[in-house]
C-alpha cells in the first residue's frame, strides 16, 4: 500500500506528525511519502518510514507547480492521502489524483472528514487515522538517532561526568530574558556542582536536522523555549521543561510547561528551578 501525507507548516509541525506517519506505515504496511514546504523537507530524512519527501510551496504555489505535484502524486498509485492543507487548488489536485481514500478536515475532494482532537497535537492526529482503521499512541513513538550521529554530537559537548542540561532558546520576541538564561546554570550548580550545560544556537539547534536531533538526544534534561527543540525532546522521550509552550504537552512524567508563550518576561528563575526539580 502507498500512503501520502500533505503537511503545510513549520518544522515543529512536521515533527508533530512523526508518530502518525509511523502508525500508518506500521499498521497498514504502507510505503509513505510526504509533501511539505521546501524549508522543512529535510526534517523527514529523520523518519525511518518515509520513502520520499516532495518539497512544495503550499502558500504561494503557481498553476505549473500544482500541475507538477499532481503528476508526482498520480504516478506512484497512492491508495490513501491524509491532507492537512486546505483550499480550492489542493482540492482540485486531489480530486484529479485518483487516490481513492482522501482524509481531510473538509473540501470537495475529501472522501472522509475529520477534525483535530484536543490535547497534545501529535496525539490529536488520531482523529485523522480512525477513518482508515489506524490507532495512534503518539507518546509511544521514539525517534531513532544513529550512533555515529550521537558520537559526533558528544564530541562537541562539555567534558565531565555530570548530567547534561541543554538550554534551547527560541530567540523570538517575548522569550525568557537572556539574563535569566545566563544566570540559571550558576543557580543549579549550587545544588549540582558537576552539572554540564550545552546551548543550542539561533532559533533552533545548530546544524542539519540529523545534527540537531543528535545534539538534543545527548542531553539528560532539556529546557527549551524553541519549538523545534521541544518537539525533538518529546520524540526522544527526554525530560523536558518547555517555557511558554505553544500548545498542550503530553501527560508524561518529566514533561511540563512553565509560563505563557510570548509573555515570559515576568517568569522568575525560581519557577524554572522548581520545574527542573531544584525547588
Amino acid at each position: 500500500m502507498r500512503a501520502l501525507f500533505l503537511i503545510p507548516g513549520t518544522a515543529a509541525r512536521q515533527l508533530q506528525l512523526f508518530p502518525a506517519v509511523a502508525a500508518v506505515a506500521e499498521q497498514l504496511q504502507a510505503q509513505v511519502q510526504v509533501v511539505c514546504p521546501p524549508a522543512v523537507a529535510a526534517w523527514w530524512t529523520l523518519h525511518p518510514a518515509v520513502e520520499k519527501t516532495l518539497a512544495f510551496p503550499f502558500e504561494n504555489a503557481n498553476l505549473a507547480e500544482w500541475a507538477n505535484l499532481l503528476g508526482s502524486v498520480r504516478e506512484p498509485d497512492f491508495q490513501l492521502v491524509v491532507n492537512l492543507a486546505s483550499g480550492r487548488q489542493v482540492d482540485l489536485m486531489l480530486s484529479m489524483s485518483h487516490i481513492p481514500t482522501r482524509v481531510a478536515t473538509g473540501g470537495f475532494s475529501a472522501t472522509d472528514t475529520a477534525q483535530p482532537g484536543g490535547g497534545w497535537p501529535a496525539q490529536a492526529m488520531e482523529t485523522f487515522l480512525r477513518p482508515i482503521g489506524v490507532s495512534l499512541q503518539a507518546d509511544g513513538f521514539r525517534l531513532p538517532v544513529p550512533q555515529a550521529d550521537l558520537d559526533a554530537a558528544s564530541e562537541a559537548l562539555p567534558s565531565g561526568t555530570g548530567p547534561l542540561l541543554l538550554l534551547a532558546r527560541s530567540g523570538a520576541s517575548g522569550d525568557w530574558p537572556a539574563s535569566q538564561w545566563d544566570a540559571l546554570p550558576g543557580r543549579i550548580r549550587s545544588h549540582l556542582p558537576d552539572l554540564r550545560v550545552a546551548h543550542t544556537t539561533g532559533s533552533a539547534p545548530a546544524g542539519s536536522p540529523r545534527q540537531q536531533a543528535a545534539q538534543v538526544a545527548c542531553a539528560d534534561v532539556v529546557l527549551a523555549s524553541d519549538p523545534v527543540a521541544t518537539e525533538l525532546a518529546l520524540l526522544l522521550g527526554l525530560p523536558l521543561v518547555a517555557l511558554g509552550p505553544t500548545g498542550p504537552l503530553p501527560e508524561r512524567q518529566g514533561v511540563q510547561g512553565v509560563g505563557s508563550g510570548g509573555q515570559l518576561g515576568a517568569l522568575g528563575t525560581d519557577a524554572v528551578l522548581a520545574a527542573l526539580g531544584f525547588a
